[in-house]
Parts: structure tokens; C-alpha cells; sequence
């Protein structure tokens, strides 16, 4: 069996998948370039001796940081209490009034079988409002954090 070449860890690049240069006006083809600065060059050099865990904890208390966890907060707290009560305000009415569950409603469909395919439908809608105000609201700021923390922690490797 023959041996296979190794490649040194040094040597191997590391690319974020996630950031596409051409996306965020990086390499257009009229060649204009932005004012700033892409997020791997903005990230500071580290000072010697900086551990990840100190570079980390830093990111965490940075207000770009808080700001992401506070804008996360502020929709997963009221949407999270809004789909628990809807759901147990449907488990409470299914045992306490079935005779208003049983109501029909149009043949052999009843309040009951109305308020179910309910419960699936605002999962769906939950769903879909949680990805687009990630998208819309967080998405961008954690992925500059993102590249700003792994720029800190590359050059404290170096």
C-alpha cells in the first residue's frame, strides 16, 4: 500500500464559506472598491499573549455583540410566549369544553380540527418570521463578528 502525502496544517487556507465577496460589493466589475474596510482587515491585530478565551470573552462584551443577543431577545422572548400560550390555550379548551371543540363548522369539520391545523400553520408562520428577521436583523452583524473573531484568533496563532 502506498503512502499518501501529507500537507502541513500551515499551508492549508481556511475560507469562510459563508461570506461571498462578490454578494457584498467586493470585486465588482466596474472595479470600484468600498470605502471600507472588508471584515478581515478591520479586525485588530491581537496583543502577545492573548488567549482565545480572552480574545472570545471580549467579543461577548462588546456592544456589537449585545446587540445581536438583544435583538435575538427581543423577538424569540414574545414569540415564544405567544406560541406556548396559543398551545396551551388549545390543549386547555380541547379538555375542559369539548362541547364548543366539537362545534361543527363546516361538515364534518369542527372547531377542533380547525384550531390543530392551526397550531400547524402558526408553526410554519413562526418559522418563517424567525428566518427573515434573522436574516433581516442579525444575520450581517453576526457574521462580522464572526470574521472579526476568527481574524483575532488567526493572528494570535501567528
Amino acid at each position: 500500500m502506498e503512502k499518501q502525502e501529507r500537507h502541513e496544517p500551515a499551508a492549508a487556507r481556511i475560507d469562510d464559506p459563508w461570506y461571498d465577496a462578490l454578494a457584498s460589493g467586493w470585486g465588482e466589475l466596474d472595479a470600484t472598491v468600498p470605502a471600507f474596510a472588508p471584515p478581515w482587515q478591520r479586525a485588530a491585530e491581537p496583543e502577545p499573549g492573548r488567549s482565545a478565551a480572552e480574545i472570545y470573552l471580549e467579543v461577548q462584551r462588546s456592544a456589537a455583540f449585545q446587540e445581536v443577543r438583544s435583538r435575538y431577545r427581543r423577538f424569540v422572548v414574545p414569540a415564544v410566549i405567544a406560541f406556548l400560550a396559543w398551545y396551551i390555550a388549545y390543549v386547555v379548551a380541547a379538555t375542559t369544553a369539548p362541547g364548543l371543540m366539537a362545534r361543527q363548522v363546516s361538515g364534518a369539520v369542527n372547531v377542533a380540527m380547525v384550531a390543530g391545523l392551526g397550531q400547524f400553520l402558526s408553526t410554519f408562520l413562526l418559522t418563517w418570521a424567525y428566518a427573515r428577521h434573522a436574516r433581516l436583523r442579525r444575520d450581517r452583524a453576526a457574521l462580522e463578528l464572526r470574521w472579526d473573531t476568527q481574524e483575532m484568533t488567526r493572528g494570535m496563532a501567528r
